[in-house]
Parts: structure tokens; C-alpha cells; sequence
């Protein structure tokens, strides 16, 4: 089991509990307080004593449902509760160090945006470059891209030219892998300029939108912390 360096890591490191009963709110627009399930850590547990199951529970217990958001009917897992409970965010990052840190990384693309969330603490843990994906138009230099299909037309994904070469071990990672169109694209990317794909990693799956096959038949792997309902 990895074990945290509190010398090199570049997060505060102190233990933290989440007290049972928490009913936070972390929406003002939210008209519900809905309680998380508690996750008690012990004097002797820390992030880096936990095991892998733990980590995930830990994560999972987290992340928020947003009922009818964007839009009606949609259950929306919103991860920026992660960010603001450092013990579970901490268990995030080294859940994928643990995974990734004898695969010989050398690059991680994060998809625009929340990508951007995990894949740069991922990249000093694994001492990997970071290339962000961003969407058309984002980035000054100039770029090579890749689009997908939306519900109704389509969208794009540029990198610098230059910036992730032929050869070099690529892992792709993003907040959540739905119906699997950008992962896709992301791979596709990856190919143009002859990488090769180590894996695509996201926090949530979403099963039921088989996203996971999208991703296989573009000719990936993926990996995931956890999985949650939705449609």
C-alpha cells in the first residue's frame, strides 16, 4: 500500500473526521439538507493507512446527487463536495497513485473541466507532465483536435501540437464517464498523434449509459472509483 509522504505531499496534512449526524448543506439553492452518511476515521486511520474499499467508501460518500439538474429528470453527481472534504479528496488522488504508480506514466490528459480538478495532483504524485484537453478556441498556441457526437450535433477537444509525442504512456482522466463521447474522443486524440493510451481513468461510471463500451471499442481501457445511478 502507497504511503503517503507528508514531506513531499503538497497538501496539508492533518487527519480529518467527518462527525456522525453531519446534515450540511453545501447549495444555498438547495431546499432539502439531505445528511451525507458518516465516515469516522480513527486516531490510528489516516488517508495513507486506509485500504482501497475504505478510500472508495470514502468518496463516494462525498460526492452529492443533484436531483433535475441540468434538467428535469436528471440526476446530477456533483463533485465539488469532494474538494471541500480534503480527507476524501486526499483518498481520491491516492486511490489513483496507488494504481497508476508503476505503470511508467509519462503524460496525463484531463478533459476540460473537471479533469482539470484531478489529473494535476495526480501528475506531481506520479512526477508526470499534465496536458489540459479544452474545448475549441481555448488554447493561444497551435493545436490538433478531435471531435464527438453530442445528443444534437457535435463537439471538439484540442491539445497543443507538440505537446504529448509518439510513444509516450498517456493516461486520460475526467470527473465522470457517462455515454463515453469525450473519453472517445480523447482516445482518438491520443492515436492522431501516436501515443500510447495506458488507460482512461474517471472518479463515477454511470453503468447504465454504457459509456464503458464506447470507450473499449475506441480501444481503451477504463478504470473507475466508484459507480452511481443515473440516466
Amino acid at each position: 500500500m502507497l504511503v503517503w509522504n507528508k514531506l513531499l505531499s503538497p497538501w496539508p496534512y492533518k487527519k480529518h473526521t467527518i462527525k456522525t449526524g453531519d446534515t450540511r448543506s453545501f447549495s444555498p439553492r438547495s431546499p432539502v439538507k439531505r445528511p451525507r452518511r458518516a465516515v469516522v476515521l480513527s486516531e490510528q486511520q489516516t488517508p495513507g493507512t486506509m485500504l482501497l474499499k475504505e478510500k472508495k467508501e470514502l468518496v463516494a460518500n462525498a460526492i452529492r446527487g443533484v436531483p433535475d439538474f441540468p434538467k428535469k429528470g436528471i440526476l446530477f453527481w456533483d463533485i465539488t463536495t469532494l474538494c471541500l472534504d480534503p480527507g476524501a479528496f486526499r483518498c481520491c488522488i491516492e486511490a489513483f497513485t496507488e494504481r497508476y504508480k508503476d505503470k511508467k506514466i509519462d503524460v496525463i490528459a484531463g478533459f476540460e473541466a473537471r479533469g482539470f480538478i484531478f489529473g494535476p495532483p495526480l501528475a506531481l504524485a506520479l512526477n508526470c507532465a499534465f496536458v489540459p484537453l479544452r474545448k475549441p478556441g481555448k488554447l493561444p498556441g497551435e493545436t490538433i483536435g478531435a471531435s464527438y457526437d453530442l445528443e444534437y450535433g457535435s463537439d471538439r477537444i484540442e491539445m497543443h501540437t507538440g505537446h504529448i509525442k509518439a510513444g509516450q504512456r498517456v493516461l486520460l482522466i475526467d470527473d465522470l464517464v457517462a455515454t463515453g463521447g469525450t473519453l472517445g474522443a480523447g482516445i482518438k486524440l491520443m492515436q492522431q498523434v501516436g501515443a500510447h493510451i495506458v488507460e482512461a481513468a474517471c472518479v463515477i461510471e454511470l453503468p447504465e449509459l454504457k459509456g464503458r463500451k464506447k470507450v473499449t471499442d475506441a480501444g481503451a481501457e477504463l478504470y473507475v472509483l466508484i459507480e452511481k445511478e443515473g440516466a
